[in-house]
C-alpha cells in the first residue's frame, strides 16, 4: 500500500512526541527534522517539504502549543492539519453541466499510466450518479486502446464511441459530441493518445483538439509509482495544455506516495480520485483530510462507511439482522456476507480504513490479511461444494456428506468440520444474545463458548 514506509516512520515519531510531559523546543525541532527526512525519502518534492516543514514549526513552537496539556498530541493535529492543506484541504469534484448540456471532458496521460481504464472507470461513476456518459476512442496509434475501451465500457454498461484508427483524433471527438448531441448523452469522454514519454507530437494533438473542441475539463492520469516524475509530468502537461485536475493510480501498489503530497502544491491543480486497485470499482473520491489520516495512521472509517452504503442493500441488510436476531441464517445468508466483503474491496482494504490498523500501524507486521483472504476464499470454495438442501439446513451435513464437499472444494475434512463447528458456535451465540446483553448491564457478561 502507498506511504506504508512514510507512515511507520511518522507513528514512530510521533510516539516518541507523545511520550513525553513537557515539549522542549529542541524536542519539535528534533522531531520535524525526522518527519523532514521521512517525507524525502518518500519522494516528496523537496521544495513542497521545506515549505511544509517551516509551517508546521512556526505553529508548534508556538506558546499555546508548548504549554498545552498534550503538547505532542497538539504537534501531531498541526502536522495533520498542514498535510491536508498540502493536499488541497477541499474535496474537488469535477464540474459538469447542469440538465443535458454536453460536458466534454478531455483524458490525458502517459502510456502505462492505467488511463484508458481510469477512462472507463470514471464513466462508471458518472453513471452511477445518475449521468449518461459517452466514452469517445481518440487514440488511434494504439488499436489495443480501442478494444480495451470497449471491453471496459462494457463491463460498466457505457456506449463507446469509435471510428477505427483511420481518422484523426480531432474528427473522432467531434464525431463523438454530435452522436451525443443526437442521443441525449450529457457527458463525452475523450480518451487520447498517451506517448512513453512527454514529448512534442502529443503536445500539438491535445493542443489541436483543445483549439478545435470546446473541452470544458482536461484531466490528467499520471502513475503514483513513479514518485517525483509523476508531479513533473503533471508540471509539464499544466504548462503545456492546461490541466482542471489529477487523478492518481497505482495508489495501492508499493509506491513512496511522495505525488500525491507534491502534486497539488506544485501545479496548484487538485487530485480528483486516486486508483486503489485493479478493478473497475476501485476509483475513490479523493479527500485530502482522509488521505492524511491515513498517513498518520488514523484510519478513513467514512470511506468505510461509504463503501458498505454503497455495497450492502438496506432491505437485505435489515432481513439479514432478523435472521441473525432468530438464529435463523444459514450457509446462503454467509455467502451473500461474504460477497459484500468482496465487493468492498476484501479484508486488507477494510483493515486499512481502520484507525491503527492500516498503512503503517498494527496491520504492517500481521499476517492476518494475507491469510484471512486464502481463508475466505476456502469458507467460499467449501460452501460452493455443497447442495442447495445442505447449505439451507447445515444440520443434515454427515461424515459422508462432508467429506464429499472436501474433495470438491479440494480442502482437508478437518476444514469443512472447523467450518461447520464455527458456524454452530455463531448460532448459538445468537440465540443467547439477548441474554449476553442483559447479563453485561448487570456486569456478569461472558462467551457463550
Amino acid at each position: 500500500m502507498a506511504f506504508d514506509s512514510l507512515s511507520d516512520k511518522l507513528q514512530n515519531i510521533f510516539k516518541n512526541l507523545r511520550g513525553k510531559g513537557r515539549l522542549t523546543e529542541a524536542d519539535v525541532k528534533t522531531a520535524l527534522k525526522e518527519v523532514k527526512m521521512a517525507l524525502l525519502e518518500a519522494d516528496v518534492n523537496f521544495k513542497v517539504v521545506k515549505q511544509f516543514i517551516k509551517s508546521v514549526e512556526e505553529r508548534a513552537i508556538g506558546q499555546d502549543v508548548m504549554q498545552s496539556l498534550t503538547p505532542g498530541q497538539m504537534v501531531i493535529k498541526i502536522v495533520n492539519e498542514e498535510m491536508v492543506s498540502l493536499m488541497g484541504s477541499e474535496t474537488t469534484e469535477i464540474a459538469l453541466k447542469s440538465g443535458n448540456e454536453i460536458t466534454v471532458i478531455m483524458m490525458a496521460g502517459l502510456q502505462g499510466a492505467g488511463k484508458t481504464t481510469t477512462t472507463a472507470k470514471l464513466a462508471g461513476k458518472f453513471k452511477s450518479k445518475g449521468r449518461k456518459p459517452l466514452l469517445a476512442a481518440c487514440d488511434i496509434y494504439r488499436p489495443a486502446a480501442i478494444e480495451q475501451l470497449r471491453i471496459n465500457g462494457e463491463k460498466q454498461g457505457v456506449e463507446v464511441f469509435s471510428m477505427g484508427t483511420n481518422n484523426n483524433p480531432v474528427d473522432i471527438a467531434k464525431a463523438a459530441i454530435q452522436h451525443a448531441k443526437n442521443n441525449n448523452f450529457n457527458v463525452v469522454i475523450l480518451d487520447t493518445a498517451g506517448r512513453l514519454h512527454v514529448d512534442e507530437d502529443m503536445m500539438a494533438e491535445l493542443q489541436h483538439i483543445k483549439q478545435e473542441i470546446a473541452v470544458d475539463q482536461t484531466i490528467l492520469v499520471v502513475d503514483s509509482m513513479t514518485g517525483q516524475d509523476a508531479v513533473n509530468v503533471a508540471a509539464t502537461f499544466n504548462e503545456k495544455i492546461g490541466i482542471d485536475g489529477v487523478i492518481l493510480t497505482k495508489l495501492d501498489g508499493d509506491t513512496r506516495g511522495g505525488a500525491a503530497l507534491s502534486i497539488k502544491a506544485v501545479t496548484g491543480k487538485p487530485i480528483l480520485y486516486v486508483g486503489m486497485g485493479e478493478k473497475l470499482s476501485d476509483l475513490e473520491q479523493f479527500y485530502p483530510d482522509r488521505m492524511a489520516s491515513r498517513i498518520l495512521g488514523m484510519g478513513d472509517v467514512l470511506t468505510l462507511i461509504e463503501k458498505a452504503e454503497a455495497q450492502i442493500d438496506e432491505e437485505q441488510a435489515k432481513k439479514m439482522g432478523e435472521k441473525l436476531k432468530k438464529a435463523e441464517f444459514d450457509f446462503n445468508d454467509f455467502l451473500d456476507y461474504m460477497g459484500q466483503i468482496k465487493n468492498m474491496g476484501g479484508i486488507g482494504s477494510i483493515l486499512n480504513m481502520l484507525p491503527g490498523m492500516g498503512l503503517g500501524g498494527q496491520m504492517k507486521n500481521m499476517t492476518v490479511p494475507d491469510d484471512a483472504e486464502d481463508n475466505l476464499r476456502r469458507t467460499e470454495a467449501i460452501i460452493y461444494s455443497m447442495t442447495a438442501k445442505e447449505r439451507a439446513n447445515p444440520d443434515i451435513l454427515n461424515p459422508s456428506r462432508k467429506n464429499r464437499i472436501a474433495k470438491g472444494a479440494g480442502v482437508d475434512i478437518s476444514e469443512v468440520n472447523r467450518l461447520v463447528k464455527q458456524f454452530d458456535q455463531m448460532k448459538k451465540m445468537m440465540k443467547q444474545m439477548p441474554g449476553m446483553m442483559k447479563g453485561a448491564k448487570k456486569g456478569r457478561f461472558r462467551l457463550p463458548f
